[in-house]
């Protein structure tokens, strides 16, 4: 099963990670991303190890850091959280830089940045040294149930043409006088996003339609 294109986040390249079968480094993630959850917090020596270990796959996979950087804005709410559960947790106040905060606040948004920054930069390291229907061909081999696999590579398929969908909608938009950004005109923008819902729907329909008329039974042919 193959998704038709490789996706966005792939760095091309050659290196031994890239080359490594895919099923492995999808256990391999999900491993690395099970002890690091379950590492309680203060174990310095195993975090610097898990980071240590992280960079090494990096190193080894010759993937620039500046292609990896920008991509790690998806973090971003996740950080904003982190950085406010000091703030707003209760129990025991510490004073840290004239602030006060809460103890417990303090260690939990502490563990959630740290351990949230080494799975998505793992998770963007998979991302970048496997093409996409390597990984769906190694969840096939993993025993994922086949209709997840399915659901995943029509999505892989089928988000270049939502998102390219939605910058012409954009490019409409503003060719009208309606900026997206502005909040006057987010009312527009909802009636747009949901346009563009139904028109995707629809669309899923139509190919499903398709794919009966050609024999689908449940199972894509390989």
């Amino acid at each position: 099963m193959g998704a038709g294109h490789g996706h966005t986040l792939h760095y091309h390249g050659h290196s031994r990670v890239h080359r490594a079968p895919a099923h492995l480094k999808v256990v391999a993630l999900v491993v690395f991303m099970l002890v690091v959850v379950a590492t309680p917090w203060g174990w310095w020596p195993a975090f610097t190890a898990y980071a240590l270990l992280l960079a090494g796959v990096i190193a080894a996979s010759r993937v620039p850091v500046g292609y990896l950087a920008p991509r790690m804005v998806v973090e971003v709410p996740f950080a904003v959280f982190a950085l406010l559960m000091p703030f707003i947790a209760t129990g025991e106040r510490v004073e840290v830089l004239g602030l006060s905060v809460s103890e417990a606040g303090l260690h939990a948004g502490a563990a959630l940045l740290v351990k949230g920054t080494l799975g998505v930069l793992a998770s963007l390291t998979l991302a970048a040294t496997t093409e996409a229907d390597e990984l769906l061909r190694g969840l096939q081999r993993l025993r994922v149930p086949e209709l997840i696999v399915q659901i995943m590579g029509f999505m892989l398929r089928y988000l270049d043409v939502v998102t390219g969908e939605l910058g012409r909608m954009m490019v409409a938009m503003r060719s009208r006088g309606c900026d997206p950004r502005s909040p006057r005109h987010w009312p527009a923008m909802a009636r747009s996003l949901g346009a563009l819902f139904i028109r995707s729907y629809e669309r899923g329909e139509r190919v499903h339609l398709a794919m009966l008329s050609r024999g689908y039974d449940g199972r894509l042919p390989q």
